[in-house]
């Protein structure tokens, strides 16, 4: 089936084709049919599988503009409200739809200010949205379509009697749609209460993960983890991976350790404030970042179209996490690779999690160290082609012409590889700063900040007190005791400048590579 057959109209097709959708998931081969038509709609269905679009195509179509919002859809998080409405104003943007993400945590005013402005779609958090409504600054009194999105995970949180309350605001001849994972007996109360003979809906998971995506497991010892991460990730070479962690501490340690090893990683956890979650979801977004290393509750609701790996770092503790986790890839038709570790004593829960989730997960044998080598250089060969195919080597001819005169043309490659890349090794762990003592800690009011670049890579002190000072706009004399290392940097500044060194340097080109900027840990 094609979107073509929804009959839908040519603003709508038009975007759709923009975003890159091929084909309906299963979920909207259901739901856009029904919905079009007005029904009331329940729908089972785990994340991942295209609901976004379901609900947004048809209230995109149906879009009547007034004086007050068309349609309101509720959602469990922040990050959630903000990705669903991103989704639905990209749906929207030939027929100019006016979509208001409404969430906590940010500035009221400015969202009564575009409130005034008119709004056609709301997507919001159910407590920030009743504030509106005590103020009187959302009228729910026209409103034709309410959507109940992530229904279990707002039961979850508590989120039962603010959905109510704002049902009981809207019309009663309102159509009413809602979606969920599991159908736990509060949901289906809601469902018998407040909407009327609706179509039920249910996608099989199997039907819709499985096929998009390939599932593999590796056995690894707990202590070899991040050793066989870095493998995987130097042969897999994802283009964006998420790496998912139990604990905020384990995903601290684990993005902590790529990033000394070399990796653009960075973490995800409910601990971090609104503001940093959202720096690093942006720069993931964009490519800034290759790897996110997560929590589940962090990584909720994450829409994400090119993420190619999801790594299970410590095997998920039930089936429906396992699913939730690997929904993350494969999104929008496309294929993705699911990786999961698991310790020996892990093997029978693996099981649960295949009988449940009705899939296979294939084993494999982890690369070797040779696979490792073979990978990087085949990574350095195509960036020499594409150096070669946009002729930015050319000003450099002469110098191998000279070069020529005394050595053969291989010699010459293979040394100006070494200058650029060093040994084409593998870097186990245990050569990071964890062997460096520091914890020693700096006097009180100075912060220790670790930097991913070092010796090998060229770099002097005076480079890195220039480039902090320029970058961060502060004096020279602001700047404390600097370690060189052979492939990182230790550099003390004023705790009050830290969180600014931080923003300015991190990410950014140093001596032809990019670094990463972080507080350091004392280490015992």
């Amino acid at each position: 089936m094609k979107f073509e057959d929804f009959s839908l109209s040519k603003e709508t097709l038009k975007a759709i084709s923009e975003i890159g959708f091929e084909e309906p998931t299963p979920i909207q081969v259901s739901a856009i049919p029904l919905l079009l038509k007005g029904l009331d709609v329940v729908g089972q269905a785990q994340t991942g599988t295209g609901k976004t679009a379901a609900f947004g195509v048809p209230i995109v179509e149906k879009c009547q503009r007034g004086k007050n919002p068309f349609a309101i859809i509720l959602e469990p998080t922040r990050e959630l409200a903000v990705q669903v409405s991103q989704e639905i104003n990209k749906i929207g943007k030939f027929k100019k739809i006016n979509v208001l993400p409404v969430y906590g945590g940010t500035s009221i005013e400015r969202q009564i200010k575009a409130l005034k402005r008119g709004v056609d779609v709301i997507v919001g958090t159910p407590g920030r949205i009743i504030d509106h409504i005590n103020r009187k600054t959302i009228f729910l009194s026209d409103v034709k379509i309410v959507v109940l999105d992530e229904a279990d995970e707002m039961l979850n949180m508590g989120f039962i009697e603010d959905i109510e309350t704002i049902l009981r605001t809207t019309p009663q001849d309102r159509q009413t749609l809602l979606f969920s994972a599991t159908m736990p007996q509060p949901i289906m109360s809601i469902a018998k209460k407040y909407m009327k003979n609706p179509e039920k809906i249910r996608v099989n998971t199997k039907d819709v993960v499985v096929p998009k995506i390939k599932q593999i497991f590796y056995e690894v010892r707990e202590e070899d983890k991040i050793n066989a991460l870095s493998r995987l990730i130097d042969v897999e070479d994802p283009q964006l991976a998420i790496v998912f962690c139990h604990t905020k501490r384990e995903v601290d340690d684990v993005s902590t350790k790529l990033v000394q090893m070399g990796y653009n990683a960075g973490a995800l956890h409910g601990d971090y404030t609104q503001a940093r979650r959202e720096e690093i979801m942006k720069k993931f977004k964009e490519g800034r970042l290759d790897i996110l290393v997560a929590t589940d509750v962090a990584a909720r609701g994450l829409d994400i179209q090119n993420v190619t790996h999801v790594i299970n770092y410590s095997i998920p503790q039930n089936p429906d996490s396992y699913i939730h986790r690997i929904g993350r890839t494969g999104r929008a038709g496309k294929s993705g690779m699911a990786i999961t570790f698991v310790t020996p004593r892990e093997y029978r829960h693996l099981r649960l999690i295949e009988k449940t989730a009705k899939t296979v997960i294939d084993r494999k044998r982890l690369p070797s160290h040779a696979d490792v080598i073979r990978a990087k250089e085949k990574n350095i060969a195509k960036d020499i082609e594409e150096i070669i195919r946009e002729n930015k080597h050319t000003d450099y001819i002469s110098a191998v012409r000279e070069l020529s005169e005394q050595f053969s043309f291989g010699d010459i490659a293979a040394a100006a590889l070494y200058a650029a890349y060093g040994e084409v090794k593998e870097m186990p762990v245990e050569e990071s700063y964890e062997k460096v003592k520091t914890n020693d800690m700096p006097e009180a009011g100075i912060v220790r900040l670790f930097m991913t670049i070092g010796r090998r890579d060229k770099i002097k002190v005076p480079d890195i007190v220039k480039s902090i000072a320029s970058e961060a706009n502060i004096p020279y004399s602001k700047i404390g005791n600097i370690a060189v290392f052979d492939k990182f940097t230790f550099v003390e500044v004023p705790e009050e400048l830290a969180d600014r060194v931080i923003r300015s340097v991190d990410d950014m080109m140093m001596k032809g590579r990019r670094i990463k900027v972080q507080k350091a840990k004392a280490r015992t």
